[in-house]
């Protein structure tokens, strides 16, 4: 039996499937695009950091694994980029095993400290090897996607936004599959009641390490459409601009919700596209966009996800007393 939530992610798709019917124009659906890879990203972080509790500052990273294993492939190696971007989820779930061994039984602000410093340490490297990476200006005029004759940049855009959005699709159902399993309720379990946990048999060292590596298979494969689709790779990937826009979009989106970061990616993209049309608001749209998040997070502690929830008919009716007999 589908949950309400599952239902509304389903109405979601249904009506982002019919947007390129509507919107014909090749910046609309960038932007989509754009907030299909930042949705993929958002979602798989609250993975870790809502349903497991691991305060993880260093998920980016593996995005941008995912961005410059993708990049090189397919520019220095000649890969086709077709097997690029799925061999971005190998090297993201190693980063992850890479990263959690060091945090896997840390706890509170050494888990920031360490996984900040893995996302920074790669920065570091990417500058360093820049016969590799091309350094500071990254790698340019990558390949782009085609099925025979049939380039993924005609037509405004439409392949990569459905490609976009069936990546999305396969996340999305990826992380409800997880969430809803045994391992998704040791999750829980790990991130509310550690040591009643470990009294239950549930190893923490390794529910942690297993669900950083879960969180960065779609990550990785979203850095690789992202570098793809675009066409670039640059170090930016890894700046805390970039990380922060992520996070709120999982703060605002709600936390411990698959729907929830979803809908947040979509809002903060667009409104962020507007603001920075609009003059005196460019350079000020991040502090608005915190400005939102603060004011959710007061207003409604579990994001959006937890508005829509109170908005929503639940559809029962409110039960009335029985009289006892005399």
């Amino acid at each position: 039996m589908m949950t309400r939530n599952n239902l509304l992610l389903l109405a979601l798709f249904v009506v982002l499937a019919f947007v390129p019917q509507i919107f014909t124009d090749g910046y609309v659906r960038h932007l989509f695009i754009i907030a299909f890879i930042y949705a993929i990203i958002a979602s798989n972080w609250n993975l870790s950091l809502g349903h497991c509790g691991i305060f993880n500052f260093g998920h980016m990273t593996f995005f941008g694994i995912g961005v410059y294993t993708a990049a090189i492939l397919t520019k220095t190696a000649g890969v086709n980029p077709w097997l690029a971007i799925p061999a971005c989820a190998v090297t993201a779930a190693i980063s992850a095993v890479i990263m959690a061994a060091p945090v896997a039984r840390l706890k509170g602000i050494y888990v920031v400290l360490v996984t900040f410093a893995v996302n920074q340490l790669m920065v570091q490297l990417v500058l360093s090897q820049a016969d590799l990476t091309g350094g500071a200006k990254g790698l340019v005029r990558l390949p782009f996607l085609t099925i025979g004759d049939y380039s993924f940049i005609r037509d405004y855009k439409l392949g990569y936004y459905y490609l976009a959005l069936v990546l999305l699709g396969l996340s999305t159902a990826f992380l409800i599959l997880v969430a809803g399993s045994p391992f998704g309720k040791s999750l829980k379990a790990v991130r509310d009641a550690e040591d009643y946990a470990t009294a239950r048999g549930i190893s923490v060292a390794r529910t942690r390490i297993s669900v950083l590596v879960l969180s960065a298979i779609f990550t990785g494969i979203a850095g690789g459409f992202y570098t793809v689709y675009l066409r670039v790779a640059s170090p930016e990937v890894f700046g805390f601009g970039t990380m922060s826009l992520v996070l709120s979009m999982v703060l605002i989106g709600g936390i411990n919700s698959v729907l929830g970061p979803v809908i947040a990616a979509l809002a903060l993209t667009f409104a962020s596209e507007a603001m920075a049309g609009i003059g005196g608001f460019e350079d000020a749209r991040y502090i608005v966009i915190a400005v939102a998040m603060i004011l959710v997070l007061r207003l409604a502690p579990g994001g959006l996800i937890q508005i829509l929830e109170r908005l929503a008919p639940t559809g029962q009716k409110p039960a009335t007393p029985t009289r006892s007999p005399a």
